[in-house]
């Protein structure tokens, strides 16, 4: 019995031995699994930490560049004058260097003012923690808007327009506005209407009709969705038209470098420029322009009334290659016509000193229009006096362009109904799409209350040219905005 005893007793003291054995590996390796949890998550904090400071490395130098731009909005290269990519060092509160930012500045295509600024966030502390941030910033340019204007406007009905719209003066509007319409006043006399009466700054004469509205407007605007889609505001901030002077003087001057076309008087009336798809143009001198019909006269007494129409040119040069520069500047009248493909163009005409007995228009009455509507065709047209549209013009005319009248007015002379030749009716037109922009000092208008001019008309807005248009096209700041940040994985 007592042998037995002690083989039990025995048998217990190996299973307890076994069992400890077994507790103590489980225990080491849950405490393994801890400790090695507990290491994993340190590191994870630590790289979690780093990529947050790669991150906030990355903005600094976005942050840097665009401090840059408005000290120096014509440098893309970091002030080295040297292409990059462009390492700076980061340091912390203590002026510790604990990383750097690289960046790679890619400048903005002839003629925008879009730039793409790639800055890459590095810490020393742990090399693989490195993140990139892509921004683009840009300046607006004065196409703004898809109208803009420093004067009383008048839109009739049949007048359809997509796009911002903004005058100094006064607007009166009877068609269709698929976005906001703002003016400059709280009220203004519509001389179309009253001497003495005021109306809103912004109104319409479709029934139920807002005119004679002769006391002080009303603070909350009536909603008229039926005219206005997006809505209407009165007294916002005027846009600056004096500026565009001094641009135009500038335009002359780079055209007349090695890089861009200028065209002193031609002796004769003024030039037609007809562009072309192979980024060509011809430039013809006008000799003669089409005689005014029997009884067809300046009934309205319209400053500078004519038919605005060619008659005879002669070819002056053929398959001018487009200047590198996008500047073609013309010290005459002009007439222009044509399609581009690809192409960045601005085309002026204006006469120095500015004079107003001798400002150039210029005058459209063909097709002018783009191949691609992504924003690789960009084209303006900037006129010193007024851009018209003559007597003999399509009956369907579309305009592919940002148009400004500097000291003028945009629209067709009024030509009554006497204004025709045998079965061709000229004083009545069909329809004119505006694709672009337009930017008139005096008052627009391609159709009269007397259905002559263009009985359907569209004010399409490029919303391309805002940040992307056309070389040396006037700016309404020099200070950069931001349009977009991402980070890339």
């Amino acid at each position: 019995m007592i042998y037995r005893s002690q083989q039990n007793h025995r048998r217990k003291d190996g299973f307890i031995i076994i069992q400890s054995i077994v507790f103590a590996s489980i225990a080491v390796l849950i405490m393994g699994a801890l400790v090695s949890w507990a290491g994993s998550n340190i590191k994870l904090s630590r790289r979690s930490q780093h990529s947050e400071q790669a991150i906030q490395i990355a903005e600094a130098g976005i942050d840097y560049y665009r401090w840059h731009l408005a000290h120096a909005p014509q440098d893309y290269q970091d002030g080295t004058g040297q292409a990059g990519p462009y390492t700076h060092t980061f340091e912390d509160k203590d002026n510790n260097t604990i990383g750097n930012f690289v960046l790679t500045i890619t400048a903005p295509p002839t003629g925008t003012t879009l730039v793409k600024i790639s800055s890459v966030g590095n810490v020393d502390a742990d090399p693989n923690a490195s993140r990139t941030i892509e921004s683009k910033l840009a300046i607006a340019s004065f196409a703004k808007y898809a109208f803009v204007s420093n004067s009383n406007m008048r839109f009739g009905a049949g007048t359809e327009v997509f796009g911002p719209m903004h005058s100094n003066g006064g607007i009166r509007f009877d068609g269709l506005a698929h976005n906001v319409i703002t003016s400059a006043q709280s009220k203004y006399i519509d001389t179309d209407v009253s001497s003495t009466n005021y109306q809103m700054g912004v109104y319409t004469s479709v029934s139920p009709s807002e005119q004679n509205n002769d006391t002080t407007p009303p603070v909350t605007l009536p909603s008229r969705p039926d005219v206005f889609i997006a809505g209407r505001q009165l007294s916002v901030p005027a846009v600056d038209f004096t500026g565009l002077t001094s641009n135009l003087a500038q335009i002359k001057t780079s055209a007349q470098s090695a890089s861009g076309k200028y065209y002193a008087g031609s002796g004769a009336l003024g030039y037609k420029i007809v562009l072309k798809t192979n980024d060509k143009f011809d430039i013809y001198k006008v000799n003669t322009i089409v005689a005014a019909p029997n009884n067809c006269t300046n009934s309205q007494s319209q400053t500078g009334w004519g038919t605005w129409s060619i008659n005879t040119t002669t070819l002056v040069t053929s398959n001018v290659p487009f200047p590198t520069n996008g500047l073609i500047f013309v010290e005459d009248n002009l007439w222009v016509e044509g399609t581009i493909n690809g192409a960045r163009l601005t085309i002026a005409s204006g006469k120095f000193p500015d004079n107003s007995a001798t400002r150039t228009s210029i005058t459209v009455n063909n097709d002018l229009m783009y191949t691609n509507y992504d924003g690789q065709d960009v084209l303006s047209l900037i006129a010193q006096k007024d851009i018209n549209v003559g007597l003999v013009s399509d009956t369907d005319l579309r305009i592919d362009a940002a148009l400004i009248a500097q000291n003028g007015r945009i629209g067709r002379y009024y030509y009554g109904t006497s204004c025709k030749t045998g079965s061709n009716n000229w004083y009545i037109r069909n329809s004119i799409i505006l694709y672009g922009m337009l930017g008139t000092y005096g008052r627009y208008g391609f159709a009269y209350t007397d259905n002559t001019g263009y009985i359907t008309r569209q004010i399409i807005y490029d919303a391309n040219l805002l940040y992307g248009p056309p070389p040396s096209f006037p700016l309404t700041s020099d200070q950069y905005t931001i349009l977009s940040w991402e980070e890339i994985e």
